[in-house]
């Protein structure tokens, strides 16, 4: 018997249709085993794919969370942002029981994401959302050296002021400020070379950021390359860096910071961030951006 898969493909992070990231979203995966699922992912070929496994148990899913599967081309994620963000959001406009809810929550790998809504204004395209991250683990300082030639950089394009460091809200980023938004520009990462220091450290990717230095609109740009790729925007990713840029005093405590991403490879995204300092300790980590639902489509498998 012929399985029919659908789904849909969601673009995160976007202020208008085929700008920011691109997600799929598999409807209802009950019926897929974990090397099926990582197989459609391969298939899609974007940087990330979800699984929904829905309950039957509408109440439940309310209470405790819509059970979420997300994978890459390569593994399966305990988390990712910009799949957080698309799934919730394919659930807010299309799950029969959760259908416009003020919040829905997640049950992914690393525990439960509570993603809220608020309505776009008049004019604007899509949904938008913010999901609250797990507080912050704060890992290793870096050397810079080390860093710029795992980057394929000169340790004079990183920051003099800050090392990189390994930060997680559920999955572990090197942060790595760069000196300015030239250096970022042309960043070409040797993933022989990224790889093999990334395997000896504590952090799974490298996020890298630099002022933009205008006075209006986005105030950091970021890129993220992994895979032999780059990701146009990665929410995770983004949390982290929020939580790092107020832990070291170049953020405000709650004050919303936009970051733009994806520029460089014609994928334009928007990402908000914020979050707090307590009593010395970072906390309450939310990222928000708008989500556009741009494409259906059926998969059908024996």
């Amino acid at each position: 018997m012929i399985r029919k898969l659908e789904y849909s493909v969601m673009d995160v992070f976007a202020e208008k249709p085929l700008e920011g990231n691109p997600l799929a979203v598999f409807h209802d995966a009950r019926s897929l085993s974990g090397d099926e699922m990582q197989a459609l992912a391969r298939e899609t070929n974007l940087a990330e794919t979800t699984f929904v496994l829905p309950s039957d148990d509408a109440e439940d899913e309310r209470i405790n969370g819509v059970q979420v599967r997300i994978f890459t081309t390569e593994e399966e994620l305990p988390f990712a942002g910009h799949p957080t963000l698309g799934t919730a959001t394919w659930l807010y406009s299309n799950h029969p029981t959760l259908r416009g809810a003020e919040s829905i929550t997640l049950r992914l790998k690393v525990g439960p994401i509570t993603v809220r809504f608020e309505p776009c204004r008049e004019g604007e395209h899509g949904v938008r959302a913010t999901m609250k991250q797990n507080d912050p683990v704060f890992g290793k300082t870096h050397d810079r050296s080390e860093v710029a030639a795992a980057l394929g950089l000169q340790v004079g394009d990183l920051s003099a002021e800050h090392e990189p460091q390994t930060v997680s809200t559920g999955m572990a980023f090197c942060i790595v400020p760069l000196r300015s938004i030239e250096v970022l520009r042309q960043l070409q990462i040797s993933q022989r070379e990224a790889s093999a220091w990334l395997v000896k450290s504590d952090a799974k990717f490298f996020y890298c950021v630099a002022p933009t230095g205008q006075a209006e609109g986005p105030q950091w740009r970021a890129r993220m390359q992994f895979y032999g790729g780059e990701d146009p925007a990665t929410g995770s990713a983004a949390g982290c860096c929020i939580s790092w840029f107020v832990r070291h005093g170049l953020v405000q405590s709650e004050a919303p910071v936009v970051i733009e991403q994806g520029i460089e490879i014609l994928r334009p995204s928007r990402i908000t961030a914020q979050a707090n300092l307590e009593n010395g300790e970072v906390r309450y980590v939310h990222v928000s951006g708008r989500t556009i639902p741009v494409a259906i489509g059926s998969f059908f498998l024996p």
